[in-house]
């Protein structure tokens, strides 16, 4: 039982990075290719998603309606993992969201808002 209770703080701490992210990065980022902190706690929410599925949705699901924009990016691209068709709906919904965060590709940083991400990864990008 305290492997679990353990667990339970991992995941909580995990999803308020995540609620409180302001940029949205996959790997790592800059010449060093450091990983940032919202991008260690996605993977580790990732990783629960897997373990504990029900437990870890509620979370997810949380974070797409009071995340920061950032988190709400990080939330539908979790959900489009493990449930497609949960991703998409979510991604339709955020495409009316004007919220603006960073983003990260490798070196390359940009700016962009919830309404643009949405319509890309609806598009396929």
């Amino acid at each position: 039982m305290l492997g679990l209770g353990k667990k339970d703080r991992e995941l909580d701490a995990a999803m308020r990075e995540l609620a409180g992210a302001d940029t949205v990065a996959f790997g790592g980022v800059g010449f060093a290719g450091q990983i940032l902190p919202a991008t260690d706690a996605y993977r580790h929410v990732e990783r629960a998603l897997a373990d504990h599925p029900e437990q870890a949705r509620k979370k997810v699901d949380r974070l797409l309606r009071d995340g920061t924009p950032a988190g709400k990016a990080y939330a539908a691209t979790l959900l489009e993992a493990v449930d497609p068709a949960a991703g998409r709906d979510a991604w339709e919904r955020l495409r009316g969201d004007d919220g603006e965060f960073t983003t990260f590709s490798g070196c390359v940083m940009g700016r962009t808002t919830l309404r643009e991400y949405a319509a890309e990864r609806l598009a396929g990008g």
